[in-house]
């Protein structure tokens, strides 16, 4: 450290970073959290100090005991007075092998942590001894103060949110150097940012670095959500400071902090805080090779795995395009494949960021997510991200993520249990990905229909025959024909199918769903309108709000992906609707044009890559309708109404596509034009003839009454 910054730094940091108590004072002593007491000594040469470092841990400074009883154990009870034997065990060592905790050995002076029974707290013992279960003898006890108060994490407010896309969840410092930062968004892009924490009222140059998650005093790279934890510098702790920030030393530039108050009563910083971290491998050792391997559809998918302990390590590779995903995971159903229910990982590579992703999903529905219901991460509906991402690399067309995730998380909805022996169902899929860099529907083709299980306990389980490297490439498919509709003024608007790699994405460049509107039993015709004039849609896109795979209300709007009802409010003032929402007493929108259900639903299979033409492809759907009425939808169109427009779903996303609006007239005078030429093509003719020609294009109707 340069004399100039020594002699500018507040003085906090400066005694901090020269040795002085955690507290501030002026003592060396420790800070070991809580006093409790002088454990008394009654036998075998019990001594030692006890502190509450927090709720659960009891930390005893210079514990001695000789070792030679023959049943000895820590011991705690809060059902009697004093020590008895109506009391709870405290293993010591905690991480002990076998089925039994052993027998208390020596110590001499040793500093020591005992962790709680699980359940219970500080406050709920009043007592804590050395006892021999065998002879129901006390060697030793303290007593717990009555009014104690052990220390607690204290939890901050997230990240101010200044530059370079900083964001995070609430922080909380869980001991007096360790600190947990929740959800952590950055985007990686500036040359020389590191954590960063000082005195005053504002971070500035005059601070400390503070090492990443893994140690290291690199700069930052990017975070796209990941939970980490970081620990301030040796004698420093969050009573020295008076801020944490993400600093860009070279500019000087603060991205963001957060405030650190002055009346934290955190658990002391003495190693019980274990490290853990969400983050990307960011230049560890590689990871060992693992020896389980299966694949799936049609072996463009392989998934490696390891059990350890509470989680399993999974490798998931996939021969996928950047804008697509590759999902696996549990099956939502034991025995069969099933996407209801299912929980899964969904992994891709987001190419304008540069980051890699692993996102914990859950399934409630074969529909888009609408921020309640559908395939839908985690996060969004409420739930927590309990994948952690450990490494990934895009080479020659395959991606490859590694991440683990537990077994058993808190989650029992949204996660379901991954088994520690025995089999259970999996699922895979490969999609487009969204406008959310979330998952889209997948092609018939490209999802697990069989019944695949896997035992995550087994060793050695390497069935994979093939590599990914050398699959090749699937044939392109040449997309149908723009359907179009003019001079119509009743429409009906159904559900169907998207038409798989020769439809709506194809046609669109949007990624889409599997389901899209048919219009007049066309996939997404281009329509075209004209002002002045009404038209009048008759909907079944299905009005049972609870089921979102079948509630399609339709409405007409200037954005090209639709999704009126899932947007936040800001989002939906700068969306332009034409037809199809309202707004209640409140002043809250809901749609308006719902009506029965009706769908072109597939004879057999999705057999979208058989044929050229759409209209051969609608030969093998059939329409099933629920019984109902449709719902009526009229829409006059303006005279500022812009000259694009499209009819979209309000509940979900890229079903619908454009509408063209045309002055009063223009499509008249259009039809006159082509009326003109055609007559103009036929000059030897008779006027007979030519009459007739005019009549069938006019009507078919009428040139048959002619003949």
């Amino acid at each position: 450290m340069d004399l100039l910054r020594v002699l500018l730094l507040p003085a906090a940091v400066l005694l901090a970073a020269t040795g002085s108590d955690a507290r501030g004072s002026n003592s060396r002593k420790p800070y070991y959290g809580k006093y409790i007491g002088t454990l008394a000594s009654y036998a075998h040469g019990i001594e030692g100090t006890a502190f509450a470092v927090d709720e659960n841990i009891i930390f005893i400074e210079k514990f001695s005991y000789d070792g030679t009883a023959p049943d000895a154990f820590f011991w705690v009870g809060n059902k009697t007075p004093r020590p008895s034997p109506d009391g709870d065990l405290i293993p010591y060592p905690e991480d002990f092998k076998g089925r039994d905790p052993p027998v208390l050995k020596a110590h001499n002076k040793t500093n020591l942590f005992l962790k709680l029974p699980a359940g219970k707290k500080i406050k709920d013992i009043k007592w804590l001894a050395v006892w021999c279960r065998r002879f129901t003898v006390n060697f030793g006890d303290v007593f717990i103060p009555v009014n104690l108060q052990a220390p607690k994490p204290r939890v901050l407010s997230e990240f101010k949110r200044l530059a370079h896309g900083l964001r995070s969840g609430n922080i909380t410092v869980l001991d007096a150097r360790t600190i947990y930062i929740p959800n952590l968004h950055y985007d990686g892009a500036a040359p020389d940012a590191y954590f960063w924490v000082g005195n005053g009222t504002e971070p500035g140059p005059w601070g400390i670095k503070v090492p990443n998650e893994v140690g290291k005093l690199d700069p930052l790279k990017g975070y796209q959500g990941q939970d980490i934890e970081i620990q301030l510098p040796e004698n420093i702790t969050v009573y020295d400071i008076d801020w944490l920030a993400m600093w860009c030393v070279t500019y000087h530039h603060n991205f963001g902090h957060v405030n650190i108050p002055k009346d934290l009563d955190v658990p002391p910083a003495l190693g019980q805080t274990k490290i853990t971290t969400s983050s990307p491998d960011r230049g560890t050792d590689s990871a060992e090779p693992l020896s389980n391997c299966r694949e799936m559809l049609d072996e463009r998918v392989q998934v490696q795995w390891s059990m350890h302990d509470d989680l399993v390590e999974i490798q998931l590779s996939a021969r996928i395009r950047e804008d697509q995903y590759v999902a696996f995971g549990l099956s939502g159903e034991q025995g069969r494949a099933s996407m209801v229910g299912g929980d899964v990982v969904v992994a891709y590579y987001d190419a304008k960021a540069a980051i890699f992703h692993a996102d914990d999903y859950y399934m409630s529905a074969t529909a888009q997510c609408d921020g309640r219901n559908g395939v839908c991460p985690d996060k969004r509906i409420g739930g927590q991200n309990d994948v952690i991402l450990k490494s990934a690399e895009r080479r020659n067309g395959v991606l490859t993520v590694r991440y683990t995730r537990p077994l058993v998380t808190n989650e029992p909805i949204k996660d379901r249990v991954i088994p520690r022996h025995g089999e259970v169902n999996v699922i895979a899929a490969i999609g487009p990905l969204n406008s959310r860099n979330e998952a889209n529907s997948h092609a018939a083709p490209d999802k697990t229909t069989e019944d695949i299980r896997i035992d995550f306990s087994r060793r050695n389980d390497h069935q994979c025959t093939n590599s990914l490297y050398t699959n090749q490439e699937e044939n392109e498919l040449a997309p149908w024909p723009t359907q179009t509709i003019h001079n119509e003024n009743t429409l009906t608007a159904r559900i169907g199918p998207a038409g798989g790699k020769r439809g709506y994405t194809p046609i669109t460049g949007h990624p889409s769903w599997g389901i899209a509107w048919w219009i007049n039993d066309k996939l997404i015709p281009e329509i075209t309108v004209e002002r002045g004039q009404t038209y009048t849609f008759l909907v079944e896109g299905g009005k049972d709000s609870t089921n979102p795979a079948r509630y399609h209300p339709f409405y007409i709007t200037d954005s090209p992906e639709g999704g009126y009802g899932q947007r936040p409010a800001e989002e939906q003032r700068r969306q332009r609707v034409f037809a199809g929402v309202d707004t209640d007493k409140e002043g809250y929108p809901y749609p308006t044009a719902a009506g029965r259900y009706c769908e072109w639903v597939h004879q057999t299979v999705d057999r979208y890559a058989d044929f050229d033409n759409l209209e051969d492809y609608k030969k093998t759907l059939t329409l099933q309708c629920d019984h109902g009425e449709p719902s009526v939808l009229n829409w006059t169109v303006a005279a500022d109404t812009p000259d694009e427009v499209y009819y979209q779903c309000y509940t979900h996303n890229n079903l619908g596509w454009k509408i063209h609006v045309v002055d009063a007239g223009s499509q008249s005078r259009r039809d006159s034009k082509n009326l003109s030429a055609g007559a103009a093509a036929l000059p030897s003719l008779g006027l007979v003839a030519v009459l007739a020609v005019a009549l069938a294009m006019a009507s078919p109707a009428l040139a048959a009454c002619a003949r």
